[in-house]
């Protein structure tokens, strides 16, 4: 008589450990566990999710939320001020169309997305966080660097929406009240104010794809990511209720306002004077569409990124404030490493100093900070969970040795 086999892997009775009879055929265990680990999947993505609560917008004053915000971020405060009305606004808007139904609305008021305009370690990435956390929304923040347009080697724009499907737990409700922050948008700039002859994938491309998707519409997703799960059913996100916040540096835009701002309105060249205070001012604070259309952004793309907010350079003071004020200051959280070992951790007002102005030296803004206080505290975190002293004193000298020992390794 032959042997039985596995209806699904084709093994016989002697070659598994178990074999399942089913009405019309068998399963072997090997086979029973992976179609139990599908069939989870599958539940997971499909069955209905729990109801995700309304969001009571007047605990969210704008006032309350720029608050909440001035704890964790120093200076930024036209940013603050203008993300927190946005957002503030923006689920307005959702407790509108809770309200209405589905019905039509003689006045309906439409998705205002945002764009941070700021050099690297200013804090655009932090502000879009902790707003999201203070509202408790799902928060999927991506990199524009890595998207291309369909069909090219990259990623798709679409798989921004699988990311904040998985921070929302693939609960649907949840994620139609999302924020997306797509960071270093300014990379997906055209490279030149005509349209080039051919593709321009990574740039022109993405913003083309991008279109629909900040404006509203219903794209279909894979849960998991197409490209290495092609057998997945797919789902559909609905993006009009989903606040997009892009930010980029857009390293050279100051260029073309300097120009333009150099002319006055009749065409004629500024005085010597004039040049010399506007060189002086940051000039993003002046930032427009027409200047965002000569750096590269097409003008449709524009024109859905309404509120447009720019964020200032961090000096020498704001790098101190924001080294030692915020609850989440860098300074305490090195302490706080510390202190679990039993070690006071003292840093010496001088020693400060030298730190703040290495940051300074680097024109990286306060993302430096923590690498500077790596290299100053590195032989320190090394020996002394060692020792059995209970206070590291961290003076002037010995910072400046630490970082001049780094440098010289490097």
């Amino acid at each position: 008589m032959d042997k039985v086999s596995c209806s699904f892997c084709g093994k016989t009775e002697d070659e598994v450990i178990v074999l399942v009879t089913g009405k019309s055929g068998y399963i072997c265990e090997a086979c029973a566990e992976k179609v139990a680990i599908v069939a989870k999947k599958e539940i997971e993505y499909l069955q209905p999710k729990k109801t995700v609560e309304k969001i009571d917008f007047n605990s969210f004053k704008p006032s309350l939320l720029k608050s909440y915000l001035d704890d964790y971020i120093i200076g930024q405060e036209n940013a603050k001020k203008s993300i927190s009305v946005a957002v503030y606004n923006h689920y307005k808007r959702l407790t509108q169309l809770e309200q209405s139904n589905g019905e039509s609305e003689d006045v309906e008021i439409e998705k205002s997305n945002i764009l941070l305009v700021g050099p690297t370690g200013v804090g655009k990435t932090l502000l879009v966080r902790m707003i999201a956390k203070k509202i408790g929304i799902p928060c999927a923040i991506a990199d524009a660097t890595a998207l291309t347009q369909a069909g090219y080697v990259g990623e798709d724009v679409e798989s921004i929406l699988v990311r904040l499907l998985q921070t929302a737990d693939y609960n649907m409700e949840a994620v139609k009240r999302g924020i997306v922050y797509i960071d270093e948008f300014d990379k997906i700039g055209r490279k030149a104010d005509n349209p080039s002859i051919t593709r321009d994938v990574g740039g022109e491309g993405v913003q083309q794809a991008l279109l629909k998707m900040l404006e509203g519409t219903e794209v279909t997703v894979p849960p998991q990511g197409g490209r290495k799960h092609p057998e997945q059913k797919m789902l559909t996100i609905d993006t009009r209720n989903i606040l997009f916040i892009c930010g980029g540096a857009f390293e050279g835009v100051q260029r073309i306002i300097e120009s333009r701002l150099k002319r006055s309105s009749l065409g004629f060249l500024m005085g010597e004077e004039a040049k010399k205070k506007i060189e002086s001012q940051d000039l993003l604070q002046y930032i427009t569409s027409e200047d965002l259309r000569k750096y590269g952004l097409i003008p449709e793309l524009i024109g859905r990124l309404p509120v447009l907010v720019s964020l200032e350079n961090l000096d020498g003071d704001k790098l101190k404030k924001i080294l030692i004020e915020p609850k989440n200051a860098l300074l305490k959280q090195y302490q706080k490493l510390f202190a679990m070992e039993n070690i006071n951790l003292i840093f010496e007002p001088e020693a400060i100093n030298s730190i703040v102005d290495e940051a300074v030296a680097s024109k990286l803004g306060a993302r430096s900070l923590r690498g500077i206080m790596e290299r100053v505290l590195l032989d320190a975190m090394f020996d002394y969970p060692s020792k059995k002293a209970k206070e590291l004193v961290v003076s002037q000298k010995y910072v400046k040795e630490r970082l001049t020992q780094a440098t010289s390794a490097a």
